[in-house]
């Protein structure tokens, strides 16, 4: 049996949300190791190694599970945060 993530189904041609870094980290004054982009929306997150795990919450918040690395240079993968699993 394979299992298959619905959330590819949300994957619009997104803008970033910001390109300066978190979202929420700059309206916080919060900290970041790496971002993310949420690939439904364009919300731009930080990773599960930061401190608030903002790309998680949001994921959390709206549903929207997939992103990929925003401005990490060669760094192509995408992941569904609700599903834990690549897609």
């Amino acid at each position: 049996m394979t299992t298959t993530c619905i959330h590819v189904n949300d994957i619009r041609d997104v803008t970033p949300s910001t390109p300066d870094g978190c979202e929420d980290c700059l309206a916080s004054g919060g900290e970041w190791v790496s971002l993310r982009l949420c690939l439904s929306c364009g919300h731009v997150g930080c990773c599960d190694s930061s401190p608030n795990r903002h790309a998680r919450a949001h994921a959390g918040a709206s549903g929207h599970g997939i992103i990929e690395p925003y401005g990490a240079a060669g760094d192509k993968w995408r992941w569904c945060l609700i599903d834990e699993m690549a897609v």
